[in-house]
């Protein structure tokens, strides 16, 4: 089996957890791991501050928390995304607005977000969908002149960038996921960054409970989203590779491109020439010029061994949110059609030329 994914690991990231462990930095801020993790990270971003939590979940709800979002806000997002997007919205009372994705890198479409705005609109939440990213310049326009936070969700984006800038050090915080299949990973665990020393502080209070002074008086009800001391030792040790890490997933999807230009009906994914795309996954969309569906040519690729994954269910057709009193059923037909049509290849970092060879063969062969 060619797995979809499997994260780089190896003797470092063994060293800095079992020297975490020995030196008693297991919960909490005991030690230096966590910190050195959050401040690299951070630097790595081009922000000030990293708040290491425990998923990239729990990254995007404490962020919409920090800034107020509640009852009766109304927050834009990215119709093409994992739920988690949605559920940072939906965890703090207030109302996910899906906004359709454009055809070309599929993240969400600019040109409809002043269309969606209203006077409950209170954020934006742009997805850098499987690591090409959003234009933030012009995503950060429009908010400017509309007042609105933007909290970037850069779960599949460490180290993309827009002319040369890295995501993550536009909007007023940036939330980051280092699940097992993300471009680094903690094994579970997340990280907020912001620029912001006020949003830093109060995202560090909600991290932790709501500790302050004395320190069993509580003004303001946290939560316990820390991340462990020997996870940010995993993480600090992934994060001195991160570079090795992204420049193989680049030459994974270089050689993708090669061998799978030639195949009628598969889109490939692309980079536009302001961007950096870290190719979190090599994406494709099978389209009907292929002559098999999605699903078949998954099946097909299944019984040769080949693991796949679908893109996601747009959040404009999630049962969990078209429950909620007051959401909009806007169409998003581009978000629905990469649903219907988007699949994504194994996108190892360390796949060899010979097996990327064989899920070419594999694609061609399901065709005849």
């Amino acid at each position: 089996m060619i797995p979809v994914f499997e994260p780089m690991i190896g003797d470092t990231e063994i060293a800095y957890v079992t020297d975490a462990l020995r030196r008693g930095e297991i919960s909490g801020n005991f030690g230096t791991y966590l910190d050195r993790f959050e401040q690299g990270f951070a630097a790595y971003c081009g922000c000030k501050h990293g708040i290491a939590v425990t998923s990239g979940t729990t990254a995007l709800h404490l962020a919409v928390d920090a800034v107020g979002i509640g009852s009766g806000d109304e927050v834009l997002i990215s119709a093409s995304t994992n739920i988690a997007t949605a559920l940072g919205v939906y965890h703090n009372n207030a109302m996910p607005v899906p906004v359709d994705s454009e055809n070309v890198t599929w993240n969400l479409d600019l040109n409809l977000l002043e269309s969606l705005i209203t006077p409950h609109t209170k954020a934006i939440i742009p997805v850098h969908l499987f690591g090409h990213p959003v234009d933030m310049d012009q995503l950060m326009d429009i908010a400017r002149r509309h007042g609105l936070f933007v909290i970037e969700d850069c779960a599949e984006s460490h180290g993309a960038t827009v002319r040369g800038r890295m995501t993550g050090s536009f909007g007023d915080m940036a939330c980051y996921s280092f699940y097992a299949n993300k471009v680094i990973t903690t094994g579970e665990g997340g990280m907020v960054v912001t620029n912001d020393d006020r949003l830093a502080e109060r995202l560090r209070l909600l991290r932790n409970l709501g500790f302050t002074k004395p320190r069993f008086r509580h003004d303001v009800a946290g939560y316990n989203f820390r991340m462990t001391s020997y996870q940010a030792a995993m993480g600090l040790a992934q994060l001195e590779k991160i570079d090795t890490i992204i420049g193989k997933k680049r030459r994974v999807a270089a050689k993708y491109n090669e061998l799978l230009a030639e195949v009628p009906g598969l889109r490939l994914p692309l980079e536009l020439n302001w961007a950096k795309n870290v190719y979190w996954m090599y994406a494709v969309t099978v389209e009907p010029e292929f002559g098999l569906s999605r699903d078949e040519l998954a099946s097909r690729l299944a019984q040769a061994n080949i693991e796949t994954r679908t893109f996601f269910c747009p959040m404009n057709r999630q049962p969990v949110l078209r429950k909620l009193p007051g959401f909009r059923l806007d169409d998003c037909p581009v978000a629905d059609r990469l649903w219907e049509t988007g699949l994504y290849l194994p996108s190892s970092p360390t796949l060899s030329d010979e097996k990327l060879e064989l899920v070419r063969d594999a694609i061609v062969a399901a065709r005849n």
